[in-house]
């Protein structure tokens, strides 16, 4: 059947060809299978076969099994400034049975803009009964840091992200949801073994965060994140309920103008990431992959570079030693998820476009 056929999605033709690319495993190759969008943000494959994509701007697309696009109805209003905008998508695993999904954007709000969540469900080309579970309460400013990575555990709780929205001392507060990982259930409620039931809202499940832009579980239940650094100290970490990972206590970068950022690399109490960037690569999304094409590459952490264009591979099992992919296709990489068919999929804010990497044949 070969991989498209496996996975239900036929390839663009015309405008943008596949190229072939050799990188550590051999030789790769990178074809398009949407081009034209505006600054995709993230995509989820279909049990039926296609996908759907994210734009920022609050645009969400269908596409089907002959490559063919359907624009869904029904999307929230959306803050669409500075960072602001429609973010990731997460179909939980009950999805074909329910058809309930969720989307992670930046809603407008009295005096500025907050993180919310909202479920929904997908009937033909339309969002039906959205409603939105969880939002920030009014009060922040600005257009950055959002967050907004979603993730589902294993124990069918909803995670989410949400950054400090460069107000730096939240982030180390537990009555505030800034700079925060937050575990919810499908109704935007704190779960009861939450670690702080009785701070903020009761949903914090880990603190000290600068702008988390990458959120996965692993195929043994364990969550990692990626978040931006200042200047340098861009982080992957091991996410355990109740730590602190830092910000702005200790950081592994500086401030933009060159300043000391907290007190220093270490403290007491306070987690070390398992990787970090110096210079920062601005990572986004966060993958880690089964091995399913790639054996020798199970375990391996994927995720896309904004600053320097590239899909970072990062092998636990070596130090984290990292394998930079990089190709005409990786600018600025928002996204990377794997498919059914264990190929890799990737968006491309600089080419408006999602790309495949599958071995060659």
């Amino acid at each position: 059947m070969g991989y498209l056929g496996a996975l239900g999605v036929a390839l663009l033709p015309g405008a943008i060809r596949a190229s072939d690319l050799a990188i550590s495993a051999g030789t790769v190759v990178i074809e398009p299978v949407v081009t034209g969008l505006v600054e995709p943000w993230s995509l989820a494959f279909l049990p039926e076969g296609g996908f759907l994509v994210t734009e920022r701007d609050g645009r969400l697309t269908r596409v089907d099994a002959a490559g063919d696009r359907h624009a869904i109805a029904g999307l929230p209003e959306v803050f669409a400034r500075g960072q602001g905008g429609l973010f990731d998508l997460l179909l939980p695993r009950d999805f074909a049975e329910r058809r309930e999904l969720f989307l992670s954007f930046a809603i407008p709000q009295r005096g500025g803009a907050g993180t919310a969540l909202a479920r929904a469900r997908l009937e033909a080309d339309r969002l039906e009964d959205l409603t939105v579970v969880w939002q920030m309460p009014p009060g922040t400013r600005g257009g950055v840091h959002f967050g907004g990575r979603l993730a589902e555990g294993p124990e069918g709780a909803i995670y989410l992200t949400v950054g400090e929205r460069g107000a730096f001392d939240p982030a180390q507060d537990l009555g505030a949801l800034m700079g925060k990982v937050l575990r919810m259930d499908r109704d935007g409620r704190p779960l009861p073994d939450n670690p702080f039931p009785d701070r903020a809202d009761g949903t914090v499940w880990s603190y000290g965060h600068r702008n988390p832009q990458g959120l996965a579980f692993d195929a043994r239940g364990q969550l990692w994140e990626s978040e931006h650094g200042a200047m340098g100290g861009d982080e992957i970490n091991r996410i355990e309920p109740g730590r602190n990972y830092g910000w702005p206590v200790i950081a592994y970068g500086r401030h933009y103008g060159g300043e000391r950022i907290g007190r220093g690399t270490a403290e007491a109490g306070v987690a070390q990431p398992v990787h970090y960037w110096d210079p920062s690569i601005a990572p986004s999304g966060h993958m880690v992959y089964s091995g399913r094409l790639w054996p020798d590459w199970a375990r391996d952490h994927f995720l896309g570079s904004l600053k320097f264009d590239y899909v970072a591979r990062l092998d636990p099992d070596a130090g984290w030693a990292e394998e930079a992919i990089r190709a005409e296709e990786t600018g600025r990489v928002r996204d990377i998820r794997e498919a059914p068919d264990g190929s890799i999929w990737f968006l491309s804010v600089d080419r408006g476009a999602v790309f495949r990497m599958r071995p060659k044949d």
